[in-house]
């Protein structure tokens, strides 16, 4: 079996490939030289961004103008633009770059958080919906049609999306002036439409604007201009970097991981849009690039870039290279997905004169409402145990409650010892049945250890049938089978509790990985 680059990440492996939060290295990242960056232009381009925007206010123009100081740093973090901001990871993702700018923000080095929305993407499947969940235990699933192969940024916010809100919040079961408030966001979010990406940027800046946050759309054209050059340096030696992605991707396989993302022959890490604004992969031959509709030379690519910036955007094997080639980057905030990208990108940043930053595991939370948590207390497990076999873990702790000596890992182990036992003596007596009685007491092992879960879930069922526990922490810990803050939107907890959600989320230490009981 492959293994898992981001659980060796965490293991603090492969210095090969990734750099790693060791003891002294955000104080390492912090004193690194970064190659020139015009931060004042940033600046400038940001602050263009969020006047059209219409999010331009002078909390955010005091988080530009110390952005422009000539030894700023940055804190960056990114996710798609979710419908009403995807699953909570969004949410925390950008809550830690706030804690960990914080963290490391100093009178003479100015560190600011920002939020990359990744508009450029083109995986309608991963934004058209979210779930959240009501006071009355009701799942609310909200699906909006988004056309596939168009960038985020190009889709439309429509006018159905609203309706679509107003009839939520009005099924919504939670207190009135909590929905109120939700509502207002919403409505400021919704109500200058523009794209996907603008309505998801108005949403993540209400809620952490406040709190610092710089958000970033790299499809608005000021912004795109800035990134221009490295996308031309790419032109310029079009098949080096997927190359280095290949090379690393052949090293992982060797060391026994998976390699998240492969270059075959030809293709290149940019992306051009065509005819509809749909967005296709550029192959290059060594004599020309070329889309599966039609070809092109290097000069029309290179005009392309200087009419519209924004027509041409970097593939995933690209994109954070280009990100630190428009921002001041001390970190930068990955989920385990990330990661796993990662380890195959570090050799690319010196074609574009840059080192990686280094990577911080985002914060990572597990929402406990007041329901929830009394039942995990009950039961004296906790929510991963559950989210891992939930009804596994259920069934053996209403065994150990009910005393059920049968069900304990404790039997299981005390039968392993004794079949080895005999395994041990029948060998001595006849070496030739060692491999049988071997086979036999895996067998039993096996079988006893399957019939025990058998019990276990028996246990759950019953529990469920008779409380519905079991249903409502899947509910709440396993929406749609899905571990919560992948699947749960944040905007639940807001709706149901207020205030107090975010106010919690913004007091953990960065890098927080835990549970978190809402009072």
């Amino acid at each position: 079996m492959a293994r898992n680059v981001a659980a060796e990440y965490r293991k603090r492996q492969l210095q090969e490939f990734i750099r790693l939060t060791l003891p002294g290295g955000l104080h390492t990242a912090m004193q690194e030289p970064r190659p020139d960056i015009d931060r004042a232009a940033l600046a400038e381009a940001l602050r263009a961004y969020h006047r059209d925007l219409g999010t331009l206010n002078r909390t955010l123009e005091t988080a530009l103008e110390r952005l422009a100081h000539p030894q700023s740093r940055v804190v960056v973090t990114g996710q798609q633009a979710g419908f009403l901001t995807g699953p909570a990871y969004s949410i925390h993702k950008a809550a830690d770059a706030i804690l960990l700018a914080r963290q490391l923000d100093s009178g003479d080095t100015p560190v600011l958080p920002v939020f990359w929305i990744a508009s450029q993407d083109h995986d309608a499947e991963e934004v058209a919906s979210t779930t959240l969940l009501d006071l009355n235990e009701q799942l609310h699933h909200l699906t909006v049609d988004i056309p596939h192969g168009l960038p985020i940024g190009r889709v439309p916010w429509c006018a159905g999306c609203n309706h679509q809100l107003r009839k939520f919040l009005k099924d919504f079961d939670a207190p009135a002036q909590h929905k109120e408030a939700v509502a207002e966001l919403l409505q400021a979010a919704a109500k200058a439409g523009g794209s996907f990406a603008d309505v998801f940027a108005r949403l993540i800046h209400g809620l952490l604007g406040p709190h610092g946050l710089i958000v970033l759309d790299p499809m608005h054209p000021a912004l795109a201009h800035l990134m221009a050059p490295a996308l031309a340096r790419e032109l310029r030696n079009p098949l080096k970097s997927s190359e280095l992605i290949e090379d690393a991707a052949q090293r992982l396989h060797e060391q026994g991981f998976h390699p998240q993302l492969r270059r075959p022959a030809g293709a290149t890490n940019l992306f051009i849009e065509e005819e509809g604004h749909h967005r296709r992969l550029l192959r290059y031959d060594g004599q020309q690039f070329s889309t599966d509709t039609r070809t092109y030379t290097r000069d029309e690519l290179e005009g392309t870039l200087e009419r519209d910036s924004t027509l041409i955007t970097p593939a995933a094997g690209l994109r954070p290279i280009v990100q630190d080639t428009l921002l001041p980057t001390a970190a930068f905030v990955v989920g385990p997905g990330e990661i796993a990208y990662a380890a195959q990108l570090k050799d690319i940043y010196p074609l574009h004169g840059l080192q990686q930053p280094l990577l911080w595991p985002r914060l990572s939370v597990t929402w406990l409402e007041p329901n929830v948590a009394r039942i995990l207390r009950r039961f004296g497990v906790t929510a991963a145990q559950f989210q891992a076999d939930p009804a596994g873990t259920l069934g053996r702790a209403l065994a150990s409650e009910r005393k059920v000596g049968a069900m304990t890992l404790g039997e299981l182990e005390d039968i392993t010892e004794r079949l080895q036992r005999i395994t041990d003596e029948i060998g001595s007596l006849d070496p030739t049945l060692v491999r049988a009685a071997g086979r036999t007491q895996q067998r039993t092992t096996a079988r006893i250890e399957h019939l025990q879960t058998l019990a276990a879930h028996a246990l759950a069922r019953a529990e469920d049938t008779k409380t519905g526990q079991v249903t409502r922490l899947k509910k709440h810990l396993l929406p749609n089978g899905i571990p919560q803050e992948r699947e749960m939107n944040f905007l639940t907890y807001l709706l149901k509790h207020g205030q107090k959600p975010l106010e919690m989320l913004l007091a953990l230490p960065a890098g927080f990985v835990g549970e978190v009981e809402i009072p």
